[in-house]
């Protein structure tokens, strides 16, 4: 047992830190296009109009939950449609990106992973539309979201700083987690055990990428980098997880049973999708 703790600790912290320059640069970056860039895609989500399934799937796709919790105040003051709203919370793809590229899933698969999310997204977003259109208020000047969180005064060298340090603890304790249920269980087992599942697999994944933090996104990448978990398993968690989007769209907007209803939708639409996709696979 004390051999166990051990090699997993030492994987985990090796498997961390090999991360961390990876995860700085993608950070710096996104910090960079966020604030520079943050007021022309808020002002693209409230004139995308009919288009705004597509621009908030486009937007959505970018490894950062801070367009989701935009997405969610403009939402809750009628600036843009429950599809577009949708379209945003489904291609949100929060920390599930920098960890499948460090994690060595090959490039065509991680493609493959964002075209079911943007698709879908998309698709959802429309047919929404379709059938509920109530008229958009005109809110100029409201509050789009709470970027005090963002830590927009310290510069974005110190704000990525940030950013990665978190995340990289979440990734510790993740795969010293994974690791250690991994080893203490054995590879077969665990994926035996998750397989025979069956739909249940889905709902467990779907409920924990609800969660309104960005952990959710990394335990579910991480657990398909391991072979833990299949790319359908994976994505019926990651398409109903929003990041803090879910959290802002309860603190904004009313009435809250609609929330609700917004939650389960996105959580029934993450299990479909799921279980039809590994069907889709294991007949291929």
């Amino acid at each position: 047992m004390i051999e166990i703790v051990k090699h997993t600790l030492w994987h985990g912290i090796i498997d961390t830190l090999v991360l961390l320059p990876f995860l700085y640069l993608a950070y710096l970056l996104l910090e960079w296009l966020e604030h520079s860039a943050t007021e022309k895609i808020e002002a693209n989500l409230r004139k995308a109009g009919k288009a705004g399934p597509i621009v908030g799937a486009g937007l959505g796709m970018i490894p950062q939950c801070g367009f989701s919790a935009a997405a969610a105040s403009l939402y809750a003051g009628r600036v843009i449609s429950l599809g577009t709203l949708l379209a945003v919370f489904l291609a949100t793809s929060d920390e599930m990106l920098p960890i499948l590229i460090t994690g060595g899933i090959p490039l065509p698969r991680i493609l493959l992973i964002l075209g079911v999310k943007v698709v879908v997204a998309v698709a959802v977003g429309y047919l929404v539309n379709f059938f509920y259109h109530p008229s958009l208020a005109d809110a100029e000047g409201m509050d789009l979201c709470e970027k005090e969180q963002c830590h927009c005064e310290r510069g974005i060298w110190l704000s990525a700083l940030h950013h990665t340090l978190r995340i990289a603890l979440f990734i510790f304790l993740v795969n010293v987690a994974v690791g250690g249920v991994v080893e203490w269980l054995g590879e077969d087992t665990l994926a035996a055990f998750v397989s025979d599942a069956g739909i249940f697999t889905y709902i467990v994944t779907a409920l924990l990428g609800l969660v309104p933090n960005c952990a959710a996104s990394v335990v579910l990448a991480e657990l398909y980098v391991e072979g833990v978990l299949s790319m359908g398993g994976m994505l019926a968690g990651l398409l109903p997880g929003a990041g803090i989007g879910s959290m802002v769209l309860f603190r904004q907007n009313r009435p809250q049973k609609q929330n609700v209803i917004i939650l389960c939708l996105l959580a029934g639409i993450g299990i479909l999708v799921g279980a039809v996709l590994d069907a889709i696979v294991a007949v291929f």
